[in-house]
């Protein structure tokens, strides 16, 4: 990560690592990097650490803001340049900017328990019973599980909490499709009924 070093009149040098964004430094407490000195604005200057660069900006101080003894305003800085605040230096040691994404782990819920009857716990919710399973990812969902969707004017949607995919029934009685010949035979019946009841 980008740093500064603070030049101390005696001993080492005091280690400022930067923060991703912006910095704030000055004499005030409240600063992000707060710099007890007399020539210090209690708002001196604001260095800005972007993914490409590190900005300076000068917050109208006192006693100005200088990059290798040159007052500036605003500023690039590179590494090995000095920043001088009133009278106090720093050496630019860094300005490279490591941006780290932390890889979550979720933990993965334990197998579900299988009941005498080949019923199915829900791996969420001990005393529930398994009733879905997900299209997508496959795991086995109790009702709380189910994440409802309502769209205004069709189905409510059943989706799974882990992947967002449609979920389906488990041994859910599927309608009987009724075949083409029952179906004719009760359409013919009923004119035969009713003449039988006439006659």
């Amino acid at each position: 990560m980008a740093r500064l070093l603070k030049k101390n009149s005696a001993g080492e040098p005091e280690v400022l690592e930067l923060n991703l964004g912006v910095n704030r430094f000055g004499r005030h407490p409240e600063n992000h990097f707060p710099v007890d000195h007399p020539t210090i604005s209690s708002a001196h200057c604001e260095i800005i650490l972007t993914a490409d660069a590190v900005l300076l900006r000068d917050c109208d101080s006192t006693n100005g803001t200088f990059v290798n003894d040159a007052p500036v305003k605003e500023a690039v800085l590179r590494v090995g340049q000095t920043l001088r605040l009133g009278d106090v230096e720093f050496l630019v040691e860094a300005t490279d900017v490591t941006i780290a994404i932390p890889k979550i782990e979720r933990p993965r819920p334990a197998p579900p328990v299988v009941l005498p009857d080949g019923a199915m716990l829900c791996p969420r919710h001990a005393k529930a019973r398994v009733t879905y399973r997900c299209t997508h990812c496959h795991s086995v969902l109790c009702d709380t599980c189910v994440t409802r969707m309502r769209r205004k004017g069709g189905k409510t949607l059943k989706l799974c909490a882990l992947c967002s995919h449609p979920v389906e029934p488990l041994d859910a009685e599927k309608p009987k499709k009724r075949s083409l010949l029952a179906l004719l035979q009760k359409t013919i019946k009923l004119p035969f009924a009713r003449s039988k009841r006439q006659g």
